[in-house]
């Protein structure tokens, strides 16, 4: 399921975009939840269940779409944000509310379907998961988002987060068919990296979160094409 929400104050382009989004989650198979509004200031009041793609009328009367993407910024930091407008020179703007794309009005349809597989793309990477994990002294439950990479020694995990290091026994092959869906692959038999906090890649190394890891030669070249598939998706 993917929640998509639109903010669209002119009625006949608010059917439009129903009409666009019906065909393409029929096309790609997907499972679309969509919510409309007619003005930015409703979105604000409507979006406490937050959603993953949201497609914003720059041009709207009272609180425009960047007014409304800089608001819901500060209340949602994940959200995929596509503008729909007429004035490209917004494209500059938009990055202030770090804007995945713009839609160019008049809206055809095939345009419309280019930007929408970008912005699901950029969704998917986004989407959130918890895992749980039993530690000696406890439970820790960890969102998959805060996680750089797993680090297996003498039968024992190490989970490298932002929030510490975390220790419990546990086999990487494990974890690796939990995580799979999260974007998280093997450099080597010892490391399991999450994809998104891969910032360089240096002959047999690659760098997480600031640290340099090794990249075996045998898990070379299915880890390069991660990453390039990760990178590709987000592009």
């Amino acid at each position: 399921m993917i929640r998509i929400c639109f903010a669209e104050d002119d009625a006949a382009m608010a059917v439009q975009l129903r009409q666009f989004l019906d065909r393409y989650g029929a096309e790609r198979s997907l499972e679309l939840d969509v919510q409309g509004f007619a003005s930015g200031e409703d979105l604000l009041r409507g979006y406490d269940n937050g959603c993953d793609i949201l497609l914003l009328d720059v041009e709207m009367p009272g609180m425009d779409g960047m007014e409304t993407a800089r608001t819901l910024r500060e209340r949602d930091a994940g959200v995929v944000i596509v503008f729909i407008t007429n004035i490209a020179r917004y494209a500059v703007e938009g990055y202030e509310v770090e804007a995945l794309d713009f839609i160019l009005k008049p809206v055809s349809y095939f345009a419309f379907s280019v930007k929408m597989d970008r912005a699901v793309r950029r969704a998917r990477q986004q989407a959130r998961h918890t895992v749980c994990l039993q530690l000696a002294d406890g439970m820790q439950m960890l969102d998959t988002q805060d996680i750089h990479y797993l680090e297996t020694q003498s039968r024992m995990l190490y989970y490298h987060t932002a929030k510490g290091v975390f220790k419990l026994r546990g086999s990487l092959s494990a974890a690796e068919k939990e995580l799979a869906p999260w974007h998280f692959a093997r450099c080597n038999q010892c490391y399991l990296v999450n994809l998104r906090y891969v910032s360089s890649v240096a002959q047999d190394k690659v760098q997480v979160a600031g640290h340099w890891l090794e990249i075996s030669r045998r898990c070379k070249s299915a880890f390069l094409a991660a990453v390039a598939a990760y990178v590709g998706g987000g592009a």
